[in-house]
């Protein structure tokens, strides 16, 4: 063995010299500022936030608690409401003013955040587009939309001071409210429901011409306390429209009073449906606790009867939701609604769904189970869902509050729909369903970081959305969908952390960087079991609490006992790409007939034919058909199987040629018998790689052999550690390799795959065996091999 090792010393050696020419000409190259740990680019741990990530001992959040009546004027689309609010102030803090959302305002053409976007005539302007520009145009002129405020008084009926500065209200409290004290005061206000498509908010209307009804999701429609944190104080950013909400939990008590015909959904339970409902819809409700299948409590052909005339009276719906940061809710005549149980740990979820008849043949079929396969997936990689009941909302858009969220998803006029829109509408569903967790109880603040919200979420969903069916076509989650992104100009790029107004590809930086981020954390770098009780550790700890980005990076390595700050650093503080190329390889094997030293070059790679849907098996398709214990949903419900379930089974078709065998090239050696039998057929294969991107990551290698198989080696991103720009590795295998090629599996989001592949020209090494008596020169005052090396 140790002429073996001997013989690799002269291969490193030769690695080294190669290199320290690089070094010299470039003394930045060895500086490891990508290993360095983030330090203070972290927020200093104390005892409200710990080093481990966890919540302190003395960590603390603040409550509020709402009783709101409200009622909707359909012909009119006004919404008038009054609401007492009790605030806890658990901080220790003295707080002489608190801080109001009116979130509303944003369409108000005075009171609006004023954050301008650049802009340009398209070939087909929107009316959204034109009422956009003329709102910026006519500052001086109300527009009539946005948050009214009647009165805000104390419980004594006294007048409370308050301030409106674009969409946000403070309201100065007749003394300072310390730690431990509540404060309780009374708000009444009214405002102009939005034209959704029109005024392109979160929440508002929507017009049906031909049948002449309204389609109503309120959302952001009461004025809502702030969040008020340790680390930031109040946080009272105002809203333009697209970084979402910070917020603070507490219980609900809601009643809603609405048209008769009207069907209600919302945040919470609905605390008289005895009243609301017919005898018939009651007895379906009750049918539809115990049923397996989705049992429709108002049906197609009674929403379908309720379209054509409009009550005159009106009903209260009364909701109830306890733990929850929001509260939403929607209200038309032209619902169908239907509902099945879901159980997680015991404990009975209600999954609902309700969806007018332009989207009944897809979410009649799938929304409801949708729901359930996320709740059930989302709990099993996060926390167990802890509310009563989660509802899906066919509204054309898509929006998520607690245990309700809006989704898109309606079919063509003659009842057919598309391959894209039935997986658009699953995967929307499964987005905003899964919000639920991220952050609507994993409580992050989206005002600043949207990815914390939108990443973690599109992460999970991309779990959720691979165990629906294993086949289906996932656009954000596997690393190679992320490359196109990654090759843009470094200045068309920011950092995935960046304010959320600030952002310029929103979709990729917020929702799609990081769920690639950890996905590749998961698959490629902590390995699945690791990740998955680190990344559950995060959602328990954090669970109806306020983290920040430090408290997930902490906690994935604190549970996980990886270091993981290189990756925090290239992934989520900087904007370079991943490339790495094999720069050179050169060859050695041990040749005792002492054939030619020569090497012929070997052939150049077919292309592989590329597939179709999905674009690529990646990694977590592949490691999931391997699992036995994982079921698909559309294996245990094969009612959901449809013509692109079974069209999609036969399209998986692979040109798969090797390349022509080398021939290896000769050394000569002074070896005995049993070292030539022991090494005779050993091949060294020294790499070079070149981090042509900047984004150190593991470097993946497949090595093809002449007779057709393949071993795959995963060197750590550690090997980076003292020379970020190039490295080199050598591998032994016992068979002649006829194809090298980096990351095969497309784990990396490398920008460049043409430089993954060798061969080019292997290039033979000048080095030979000898026995160990060769080192003993250098004990006797000679120079050794790695001295001669790098002399020469």
């Amino acid at each position: 063995m140790k002429n073996y090792l001997s013989l690799l010393g002269i291969s490193l050696t030769l690695t080294i010299s190669s290199f320290a020419q690089d070094i010299k000409n470039n003394p930045t190259s060895n500086h490891g500022n990508k290993f360095e740990q983030l330090g203070t680019i972290l927020p200093t741990p104390n005892a409200f936030r710990t080093a481990s990530g966890a919540p302190g001992y003395k960590y603390w959040q603040q409550r509020v608690d709402y009783d709101i009546n409200c009622s909707l004027d359909e012909s009119k689309q006004i919404l008038k409401g009054s609401q007492k609010v009790t605030y806890y102030n658990n901080s220790t803090d003295e707080l002489s003013f608190i801080w109001l959302q009116l979130d509303e305002n944003e369409h108000n053409s005075q009171n609006n955040a004023n954050y301008q976007e650049s802009s340009r005539i398209p070939n087909y302007p929107t009316i959204g587009l034109i009422e956009n520009n003329l709102n910026d145009l006519n500052r001086n002129i109300d527009n009539g939309k946005g948050v009214r405020i009647s009165s805000i008084t104390d419980m004594t009926n006294k007048k409370l001071k308050y301030t409106i500065n674009k969409t946000m209200m403070r309201v100065e409290l007749p003394v300072p409210l310390k730690h431990g004290q509540q404060f309780v005061f009374k708000v009444d206000w009214t405002y102009k429901i939005t034209d959704r498509l029109v005024d392109q908010g979160r929440g508002g209307y929507e017009y049906f011409q031909e049948d002449e009804n309204h389609l109503f999701t309120i959302a952001q429609w009461y004025p809502r306390l702030c969040v008020y944190s340790d680390f930031q104080g109040w946080q009272n950013s105002q809203f333009t429209g697209r970084g979402e909400f910070a917020l603070t939990f507490g219980n609900f008590n809601v009643s809603i009073t609405v048209p008769a015909d009207h069907v209600v959904l919302s945040t919470g339970e609905c605390a008289n449906y005895n009243q609301v409902l017919t005898p018939t819809q009651l007895e379906r409700w009750n049918k539809a606790n115990l049923s397996k299948e989705p049992i429709e409590i108002v049906t197609l052909e009674e929403a379908i009867k309720a379209e054509k005339t409009k009550s005159k009276l009106t009903k209260t719906w009364v909701f109830k939701a306890n733990d929850v940061r929001d509260f939403a809710w929607t209200s038309s005549r032209k619902y169908i609604w239907d509902a099945m149980p879901t159980f997680v740990e015991g404990k009975k979820i209600m999954c609902m769904s309700a969806y007018a008849k332009e989207a009944y043949n897809l979410y009649r079929k799938y929304s409801t189970k949708v729901v359930a396969h996320t709740i059930q997936t989302y709990s099993k990689f996060s926390i167990p869902y802890p509310y009563p009941v989660a509802q899906s909302v066919e509204a054309a858009n898509g929006m998520e509050y607690p245990m309700i969220c809006f989704n898109y998803g309606r079919c063509n006029k003659d009842g057919t729909y598309s391959e894209s829109i039935k997986y658009g509408m699953i995967g929307v569903i499964i987005h905003e369903v899964g919000h639920n967790f991220f952050p609507m109880i994993v409580n992050s603040d989206e005002r600043q970081w949207s990815w914390m919200d939108e990443g973690l979420n599109t992460f999970v969903q991309y779990l959720t959305e691979e165990l629906f069916d294993n086949k289906i076509s996932t656009k954000r989650g596997p690393a190679y969908q992320i490359v196109d992104y990654m090759k843009l100009p470094k200045n068309q790029l920011e950092p995935i952390m960046t304010n959320s107004e600030n952002i310029i590809h929103f979709g990729a930086n917020a929702y799609a960087k990081p769920a690639t981020a950890l996905n590749i954390l998961r698959e490629t770098i902590m390995g699945r079991e690791i990740f998955d009780y680190a990344f559950k550790e995060f959602s328990r700890r954090w669970a109806f609490k306020h983290p920040t980005p430090a408290d997930l990076f902490r906690t994935l390595e604190d549970a996980s006992a990886e270091d993981l700050d290189w990756f925090w650093r290239g992934w989520f503080y900087g904007i370079e790409p991943c490339d790495i190329a094999i720069d050179t390889v050169i060859y050695a094997k041990f040749d005792y007939n002492n054939s030619p030293d020569v090497l012929p070059k070997l052939g150049q790679p077919r292309r592989i034919a590329k597939p179709m849907i999905p674009e690529f098996d990646d990694i977590s398709k592949i490691r999931n058909r391997a699992d036995k214990n994982i079921r698909y949903l559309t294996d245990i419900d094969t009612s959901l199987r449809d013509f692109y379930w079974r069209y999609v089974r036969g399209i998986e078709k692979y040109d798969s040629n090797v390349m022509v065998p080398p021939n290896p090239i000769g050394i000569t050696n002074e070896l005995t018998a049993e070292e030539i039998a022991k090494y005779a057929n050993l091949n060294l294969y020294e790499i070079r790689f070149l981090n042509k991107g900047g984004l150190v990551m593991p470097i993946i290698v497949e090595f093809t052999f002449e007779d057709g198989t393949k071993q795959t080696e995963k060197i750590p991103a550690q090997i980076w550690r003292k020379n970020e720009n190039r490295v080199s590795k050598v591998f032994v295998t016992t068979k002649s390799v006829t194809n090298i090629k980096l990351d095969p599996l497309r784990e990396t989001a490398d920008i460049d795959e043409s430089n993954n592949i060798w061969p080019k020209e292997i290039i033979k090494s000048k080095f030979t065996l000898y026995k160990e008596k060769a080192n003993a020169r250098g004990a006797a005052g000679g120079l050794n091999p790695m001295q001669n090396a790098l002399k020469n």
